[in-house]
Formats: structure tokens, C-alpha cells, sequence
């Protein structure tokens, strides 16, 4: 039987969007037996848009639907460091809307690449910090406004991101370990996963713990360790998109929810790359790993016997012309942090 073009075109966007979501559980098998705990992760990089950021994008977009911000064949503008970028590119594709992106120009190449080749417009801007009338999201926030029928989905601030996590990735961790977890932690950008997801988590179980993860050159770790005083943020990090200089309206409403936190060097974070590729065959980007590390650690502070669940934000792809390049690592002074036996995998001059 021959289907319309247009039935065909509305089941495609079904098919897309309803394949967001509901992501494996994977049992990390050599950390589990290290730590005496059972150590899993949320394959988010199996989402349609390869990364965790993929419920975040159809969530503001639904959102800018719900409220009436956004009709048909009209632009959707974002600042991001890439990878929310990439799945709105995708759900824009599936739904017939326009994408603008603008992100900081120290992100991948790779990132750049995709989101151009998913149809979108990209401005790689200077990387200024957030009270710089320059910064990427302010910059984002600016053209949309100048155009009709554009909205700015403003995910570090808006909600909906954090509601995603609250409705479908806490759900499903709490079904897919049959409600027995202990522990949860991963690092934040826009807080809203660590934000749904305690939340979540929280309301089926209040003893479940939730550690904040962070990386260099993030003020959070600080700022939960020192009871909510907020320091001037310093340092960089290898990875992208996680880690920040203020708390966001998506992490501001749970943070009494945060019961710890947890600093991961970069040393710490690309150990764990190497080791999960070769010990366990997951190729991950540098952010998953951190949250493999902060899992680790978790583990060794709750004591053996318990659950801990983070999440694996993205695949290694969209970095390894960094993260398997001698010459990338050698200018972070990262490659001492690779065991020997390990740089067999580091395959770029």
C-alpha cells in the first residue's frame, strides 16, 4: 500500500521523537568488583542525537509549543556548548522548525561539523563568561529577538529542561534497577539532569543520596562545600559542557536535595576514559567519564553493597580528535595520567 507524503512525513516525526528516551542500564563490571558496589550507568548515548541532551531539547521545544511561544516553521535559537545544540537540530529537522545555534569556539570541530550537516545555523562565538554581554547565551538570546516567530530556548535557566529528567530519565532509573539504588551523582551544566533526577529519585526513596560531580575550573563543588558561598570562577577543564560559574534556575530549586559533592581532576576523568574503553569496550567522551569517576568515588564513600547510578552524557566520537590525539594530550600534561599499558589506544599524532 502507497502512503501520502504527508502521512509519511508525520509518522517519521512520531518515530524520531518517540525515540528519545528509555536508554540502557549498563553494569560497569570491573569498577563493580573494584568497589564492592554495584556501579551502573544510563547509556544516554543511544538517544537519537547521541547524547543526554537530547530530552532537554524536545522538552523546551514542547514547552515553546505548550505556551504558544513557537508556531509552525519558525526558529528555534540556542546558546550551548554543542551537544543540546545537536539534538535540537534533530528534533527542528523532525518538526519542521529552523535552528541557530551559538556556542563558545573552543568547542570540538566535531560538534561544529555535525551541527552544520544536521542544518543548522552555527555562530562559534569567543568564550567570555556569563556576565559578559557577549557570552554565547546572551548573544543567542539577542537574535531571536529580533526575529518573528523565534524563541530562545534558554536552557540553563529554563525549567522545562530540568522537568525532563523529573518525567522520563528518573522514572526509568528507578524502574530499571527495580526501585533498589542508592546513590546517585553525575556533574551539571545546566543542572537540570542532577537536579530531575534527585528530585525524582528522592520523592520514591529519601534516602537516596545525590552527589554533585564537578570538574576544574566549576564553582559548585566549592559552593556545596562551603554551604552556598559562591566564588569567582577559575581554571579550565577537558571536558565540554559541564561544569559552570553560577547556580541555575533548572539546579536553584533542589539544591537542599544535593547531600554532597565531589571535585574530579581532569587526570582522574581521562584515566577513567581510557580504562572504561579498554576494560569494558564503552567509548565515551571525557564528561561520562568524570561521572564514571565521581561514581567511583561515591561508591568508596556510601561502602560496599550499595547501588550507584550516573549517567554516560555522549559518546568519544564527537571529541577524538582531542582525547586519542599524543599531541592534544601532551599539551594538557595528561599523558602521564594514561597507564603504559593504556596508550595503545591513543591512535593520533
Amino acid at each position: 500500500m502507497l502512503f501520502p507524503t504527508a502521512a509519511i512525513r508525520i509518522g517519521c516525526q512520531q518515530r524520531l521523537v518517540r525515540a528519545l528516551g528509555n536508554t540502557p542500564m549498563m553494569y560497569i563490571k570491573s569498577l563493580s568488583k573494584e568497589t564492592g558496589c554495584t556501579i551502573l550507568a544510563k547509556a544516554e548515548f543511544m538517544n537519537p542525537g547521541g547524547s543526554v541532551k537530547d530530552r532537554a531539547a524536545l522538552y523546551v521545544v514542547k514547552d515553546a509549543e505548550e505556551r504558544g511561544l513557537l508556531k509552525p516553521r519558525g526558529t528555534v535559537v540556542e546558546g550551548t556548548a554543542g551537544n543540546t545544540g545537536i539534538g535540537l537540530a534533530h528534533v527542528c529537522r523532525a518538526k519542521g522548525y529552523d535552528c541557530v545555534i551559538f556556542m563558545p569556539n573552543t568547542q570540538s570541530q566535531e560538534k561544529i561539523d555535525l551541527l552544520r550537516m544536521l542544518g543548522a545555523k552555527v555562530f562559534p562565538v569567543p568564550a567570555v563568561p556569563f556576565d559578559n554581554p557577549q557570552n554565547y547565551n546572551h548573544q543567542a538570546k539577542r537574535y531571536a529577538q529580533e526575529l518573528d516567530n523565534a524563541v530562545w530556548t534558554n536552557q540553563f535557566d529554563n525549567v522545562a529542561n530540568r522537568r525532563a529528567h523529573l518525567e522520563t530519565t528518573g522514572p526509568e532509573i528507578w524502574d530499571q534497577t527495580d526501585g533498589r539504588v542508592d546513590g546517585f551523582t553525575c556533574a551539571t551544566g545546566t543542572g537540570g539532569t542532577l537536579a530531575g533526577i534527585a528530585r525524582y529519585l528522592k520523592t520514591q526513596n529519601p534516602k537516596v543520596k545525590a552527589y554533585l560531580a564537578d570538574p576544574p575550573g566549576s564553582v559548585l563543588h566549592s559552593y556545596i562545600q562551603s554551604g552556598g558561598k559562591l566564588t569567582e570562577r577559575t581554571g579550565s577543564s577537558i571536558t565540554e559542557g559541564i561544569g559552570q560559574g553560577r547556580v541555575t534556575d533548572n539546579l536553584q530549586p533542589d539544591l537542599e536535595l544535593i547531600d554532597d559533592s565531589l571535585f574530579i581532576p581532569d587526570e582522574h576523568t581521562i584515566t577513567m576514559l581510557y580504562r572504561l574503553l579498554d576494560e569494558e569496550g564503552i567509548y565515551v567522551g571525557a564528561s561520562s567519564a568524570l561521572n564514571v569517576a565521581a561514581a567511583v568515588d561515591m561508591a568508596k564513600k556510601l561502602g560496599p553493597n550499595k547501588t550507584i547510578v550516573t549517567i554516560l552524557c555522549d559518546g568519544a566520537y564527537r571529541y577524538q580528535s582531542r582525547l586519542f590525539s599524543r599531541q592534544w594530550l601532551a599539551s594538557k600534561n595528561l599523558l602521564e595520567a594514561i597507564p603504559p599499558h593504556l596508550q595503545k589506544y591513543i591512535v593520533l599524532p
